[in-house]
């Protein structure tokens, strides 16, 4: 070597190494080496030590004065007066004959107390002479004579210079002559002590160290065993430029150079570093008694102990000095430089020509580096892996060891996290502020924490982040214990138990400030980044980018990757199955927090603050984002979109949404969510049982507010969207709502199957789901948005109480309706008329007949639901709480003839022939309050109807009969009068036509014209058919089977039997039946007077429709019958005219003369229009028509 630029770094390792604890046994075998050098140099004559150097002399006379003027062979450093007292004190007797081990043990004391001022200088002029003799570096020739051959740059230097020994320190790691290495290291401490004796190190620096003001470079302005502070000095003011503090000083590249070498070269010993040595010597006693010196093993234990409570200041100021060189370059730290030395050559570390020089040797570049081969599957040794560990733990636990940070977080770490220095948890607190937790942060801070993580990179062993490992450490032994300690699927597993009872809320900060810088470089993850590096290449073109390259947009990566993951295999360009499995398993685990999502914080930061700034629960960012669907931005409604979209197709990454609805899922989707690959069935199957009593609030919520965002889309319902798509496509185009997708669909199928066409245009697939859709929306009234919205008011007012789902809202309103709004009412009477021609659409009867419906309609089809639990209504097998609600189904069918699809269809031509007039008054959109049945009844008394339509109607009089609720025209009318005649009756849980039957029998006490009139048009109908008075037919139920069974029913035929059998005396009828027979003659007689025919029609129908019709008609003929036979016997009873008159009257009437046939014809006719008979003529003629 031509300069001695390498020589002060080299040597100044050889400084730290000489401090090292002295070498047992061969230790004596250097001392001899260069004690030998001693004699070689004394026997020639050659001067004592200060003559050897008069300079020194001169600027410490006192030293050297003590020298002897003349020297003997053997002269020792124990003679010497002015340190024979400090030798006698600190050192063993047993070396005072070994000058080297007396400046070993001398050099090694710092306080200014335990050494004298004279001794000192006399140490240093020792090792000046040793370090310039030309006789050691002959000595060096000899011992290191083979070492030297082997070494080339070493054999090439020129002699005399003192730069031999210099090289032979550059490569000690490559001597294996083991006298040769003894000697070295010797020279090495030696040399190194102070850094005056390190060649140019002076001459280099000289300016720095006074800018600085480190210390004096005179040996009589300054104590010279200060030196270690000096080089301290040096290395602090490195860190202010890297750090670029404020009034940082600038030094010198060359200085630069010479300050990292001295620390390259004392980094396999923590002795060659005299400022640490003497600032952790107690330290190191405490913390590290048993670890041995050498190979930068010291220093490690003391890294490892820095931020224990017991640590000195100064011990943990000189490490963290040592930390930031390492930072600076790597090759600081002997044993990380060592162990991957071969593979930084092996993966070219090293050479890449776009990064600066400077930049290599840096910490954090070879961490990437070598970070990315392990990532990329290539095989690092376990020994370097073990150094990088330590070191990417140390850049965690230090914040200040990056000077990235130090220099853009600086306003965040006064602001947020000033005192929390320790143990990573400024860091953390960084991390923190970078999330968003604590305000805004700058976007350099940002940069430097997302670079600082991926040099640390904490996502593959959660341990190298110590404030999280101990954070978290309950939560792993307890959730995590049976995965391998460092295995990073420790930190997914943690992510699996977020929010749970488990986790503990510190490790819940601490694990989510890290996943928030993990999710925006997918690398960081190394599951993820080793199963879906190939299919990142193939789909998201990785390969064009760096792997260490910082332009990377953040979570680009994996956005591409999930877009992917649900592909269909028509779609083409999907994810190998590995790859999948862990896109799945991070959404899975991100959804939990928006800020897990970068492209989601990105894109939504606006409506985030603007929407949701009161949202801080788990979870309910994204709710929140999602409940305001409409009124988000652009971007940011089609990204939240996309994950609403996703979660309909995997519902699991909804994992608060899992947790919570774990009971029901393992009592009735266990199947579903074991099996489910992305079909959208677990939330159907959730939906469906979200009454089940295993159903808590949590997931009751959860499932309701998934249905609620699903009708702002019809893509976000995963099934609805594969059925339908392309029926939407052609037949609702342009229609995005679900909503409005199911109205346009459901209209589509309806009005196909009215027209019966051949072929329905919606496919089997769709209608099959949209029947499942409709049935869903029929469960909450906030899955219709339009009648939600119509009866919002009304809800308030009317249901205030009533909680959504199970169609309570809907039931409320239904039995509210006279009560309703306009608005509301009109909304509720479509529901109805809706649900009345398809019943599976009724929530409410599906739910409470759902057993019923099994037991007594299975083969019935969806639409005939209903006309089949009112035909086993009372069946004593059937439950009181479906009767209840087929009771109400039926009130509510009566009320509007529109609500009963049967009977409109067996009316449709009677309906306007006799109830025309009541069609003309009504709107489209209320009900008819049962006024068109009310007609059709009374046409089905007069015997008028068609024989379709008079079946249907004596079902609802014969069901009306039992129940005075299901007319509500008498409902309407007798309100009053029912509670005030028949008030027990109206109580009674089951009705049978005891209300009626009070009614009939307290007719005179009936006010209420209006309820009268109901009444007796009751006793009218019952006329036409026993069967509509249930109490009649009850009390003369044996009669009718012994006198008028073989009599068909209907048109009143059974009960003329009746009545002929009463007035019969032969036959004898049961007490009850002639006694309720009697009754029912008094009230038709009352009831005639009080309701006289209003027509010959009426009169007509009721002469038809009178028990005594045959009696009545045999008068009338008998009547009409005598009054012919009178006729024709007596003649006439008017007046003859004779037939004088007669021909009087025709003779003016008569032509004057002949003619043609036709003028006789139009003569006549002219005559007769002029010619009148006289007026007595007129008179008579008037008389014969009395």
């Amino acid at each position: 070597m031509a300069d001695c630029i390498r020589v002060p770094l080299l040597l100044l390792l050889m400084c730290i190494l000489s401090s090292v604890h002295p070498i047992r046994g061969d230790r004596v075998g250097a001392d001899m080496i260069v004690a030998n050098a001693e004699k070689q140099q004394n026997l020639a004559g050659g001067p004592a030590p200060a003559a050897l150097n008069p300079a020194a002399a001169e600027r410490n006379p006192g030293a050297g004065a003590s020298l002897p003027r003349r020297r003997s062979a053997g002269w020792k450093l124990a003679e010497e007066a002015v340190c024979r007292e400090d030798l006698t004190r600190l050192c063993p007797k047993h070396s005072w004959n070994n000058n080297l081990a007396v400046l070993e043990c001398l050099q090694d004391k710092k306080e200014e107390t335990e050494i004298a001022a004279e001794c000192n200088h006399l140490l240093w002029n020792y090792k000046l002479n040793l370090t310039t003799d030309p006789k050691f570096e002959s000595v060096a020739v000899e011992v290191c004579k083979t070492t030297i051959s082997e070494i080339k740059e070493c054999a090439a230097e020129e002699l005399g210079k003192g730069y031999l020994v210099s090289c032979l320190v550059d490569h000690r790691s490559n001597i294996s002559d083991y006298q040769c290495n003894q000697y070295i290291t010797k020279m090495t401490s030696i040399v190194f002590s102070d850094y005056q004796l390190i060649c140019g190190f002076t001459e280099k620096c000289r300016d720095d160290i006074n800018a600085l003001r480190c210390g004096s470079i005179s040996t009589g302005e300054k104590d010279i065993h200060s030196q270690g502070e000096v080089i301290a000095c040096l290395e602090k003011g490195l860190v202010r430029e890297a750090e670029e503090q404020p009034g940082a000083h600038a030094i010198k590249d060359e200085c630069k150079k010479a300050i990292m070498r001295v620390a390259e070269l004392s980094s396999d010993d923590f002795h060659l570093d005299r400022y640490l040595y003497f600032a952790c010597r107690e330290d190191r006693e405490r913390f590290c008694e048993n670890t041995l010196a050498g190979e930068g093993r010291v220093y490690k234990c003391l890294f490892n102990h820095k931020f224990e409570e017991a640590m000195s200041e100064r011990c943990r100021e000189a490490l963290t000095t040592r930390q930031k060189l390492i930072a600076q370059d790597y090759k600081v730290s002997y044993s990380l430089a060592r162990a991957c030395k071969s593979d930084l050559r092996k993966y070219r570390c090293s050479v890449d020509t776009n990064m600066p020089r400077a930049r290599e040797a840096r910490l954090s570049y070879l961490l990437l580096c070598l970070e990315s081969a392990v990532h990329r599957g290539r095989v690092v040794s376990g020994e370097c892996q073990g150094e990088m560990m330590d070191y990417r733990r140390m850049l965690m636990e230090d914040f200040s060891l990056s000077p990235e940070i130090v220099l853009h977080c600086r306003s965040e770490i006064e602001g947020h996290c000033s005192g929390l220095h320790r143990k990573g948890r400024t860091l953390h607190c960084l991390m923190r502020v970078g999330r968003g937790d604590m305000g805004a942060i700058d976007p350099n801070c940002q940069r430097a924490l997302q670079t600082l993580i991926q040099e640390a990179d904490p996502g593959a062993d959660y341990r190298i982040d110590r404030a999280l490992n101990e954070a978290c450490e309950s939560v792993i032994q307890t959730a995590c214990k049976h995965i391998r300690n460092g295995d990073p699927m420790i930190l997914s597993c943690l992510m699996e138990h977020l929010y749970t009872e488990k986790m503990v809320e510190d490790c819940e900060h601490r694990l989510l400030e890290l996943q928030y810088f993990i999710a925006r470089d997918w690398k960081l993850d190394p599951i993820l980044y080793k199963k879906c590096q190939g299919d990142a290449a193939r789909l998201c073109h990785t390969h064009g980018w760096n792997e260490t390259s910082e332009m990377m947009p953040p979570g680009a990566i994996f956005s591409c990757l999930y877009r992917h993951a649900y592909r269909s295999v028509e779609q083409g360009r999907r994810l190998s199955r590995d790859c999948k499995v862990e896109v799945q398993r991070i959404l899975h685990q991100r959804a939990l927090d928006v800020k897990l999502d970068p492209e989601l914080q990105r894109r939504c930061m606006t409506d985030l603050g603007k929407w949701c700034s009161e949202k801080t629960e788990a979870g309910q960012e994204l709710e929140c984002l999602q409940d305001h669907l409409e009124d988000l931005v652009s971007d940011c409604r089609d990204v939240v979109g996309n994950l609403t979209e996703l979660e309909s197709e995997d519902i699991q990454i909804e994992a608060l949404l899992m947790r919570a609805c774990e009971p029901v899922i393992q009592a009735h989707c266990h199947e579903v969510a074991d099996n489910q690959i992305d079909t959208g069935d677990l939330m159907e199957c959730l939906v469906q049982n979200k009454h089940q009593k295993e159903m808590n609030e949590k997931c009751a919520v959860g499932v309701t507010h998934f249905q609620l965002i699903q009708i702002k889309d019809f893509r976000f319902s995963y099934k609805f969207k594969t059925a339908c798509k392309e029926d939407v496509l052609k037949l609702c185009p342009n229609i995005k709502k679900k909503v409005d997708v199911v109205i346009c669909l459901s209209t589509t199928v309806r009005n196909d199957t009215l027209q019966e066409v051949k072929e329905q245009r919606v496919s089997v697939k769709c209608r099959k789901q949209l029947r499942v859709e409709e049935v869903e929306m029929s469960e909450d009234i906030r899955l219709e948005p339009e009648l939600y919205d119509s009866c919002k008011q009304d809800i308030t007012k009317l249901c205030q109480n009533v909680a959504f789902g199970n169609a309570q809202v809907i039931e409320c309103l239904k039995e509210n309706k006279r009560h309703l709004s306009s608005r509301c009412h009109q909304r509720i009477f479509k529901l109805q008329e809706v649900e009345m021609v398809d019943p599976e659409l009724d929530y409410q009867l599906m739910r409470v007949c759902k057993h019923m419906i099994r037991r007594f309609c299975t083969e019935s089809e969806g639409k005939n639901v209903l006309q089949c639990l009112k035909q086993n209504k009372n069946s004593e097998l059937m439950d009181p709480k479906c009767k209840q609600m087929i009771t109400k189904r039926q009130i509510t069918q009566n009320t509007d003839y529109r609500l009963n699809p049967v009977l409109r269809k067996a009316c449709k031509a009677d309906i306007p022939k006799f109830c025309q007039s009541i069609l003309n008054k009504a709107t489209a959109d209320s009900e008819l309050e049962g006024q068109v049945i009310s007609c059709l009844k009374l046409k089905y008394a007069d015997q008028r109807l068609s024989s379709d339509c008079e079946d249907q109607i004596r079902v609802i009089l014969q069901e009306s009969a039992l129940d005075y609720r299901l007319d509500p025209q008498l409902q309407l009318h007798c309100t009053q009068e029912i509670s005030r005649l028949c008030p027990e009756e109206a109580a009674a849980q089951e009705q049978t036509g005891q209300v009626e039957e009070c009614l009939k029998v307290n007719l005179l006490k009936i006010k209420q014209e209006g309820c009268k009139k109901e009444v007796l048009n009751m006793l009218k109908e019952s006329k036409a058919d026993i069967f509509v008075d249930p109490v009649l037919h009850t009390a003369c139920a044996l009669d009718i089977k012994h006198h008028c069974a073989a009599i068909p029913p209907g048109r009143g035929r059974q009960m003329s039997c009746l009545m002929e059998a009463l007035q019969d005396k032969r036959v004898r009828l049961q007490p009850e039946c002639k006694k309720r027979l009697q009754d029912r003659i008094d009230m038709w007689s009352y009831a005639a007077k009080a309701a006289p025919a209003e027509g010959f029609s009426d009169l007509a129908a009721q002469v038809l429709t009178s028990p005594s019709k045959n009696y009545i008609l045999t008068v009338i003929g008998t009547g009409v019958a005598l009054l012919f036979l009178m006729g024709l016997l007596c003649g006439r009873f008017t007046k003859r005219v004779t037939q004088e008159l007669k021909d009087s009257e025709r003779a003016p009437l008569l032509p004057a003369g002949g003619g043609r046939r036709r003028s006789e014809g139009g003569g006549r006719r002219m005559q007769a229009a002029k010619v009148r008979p006289p007026p007595e003529h007129q008179q008579q003629l008037a008389g014969s028509f009395m």
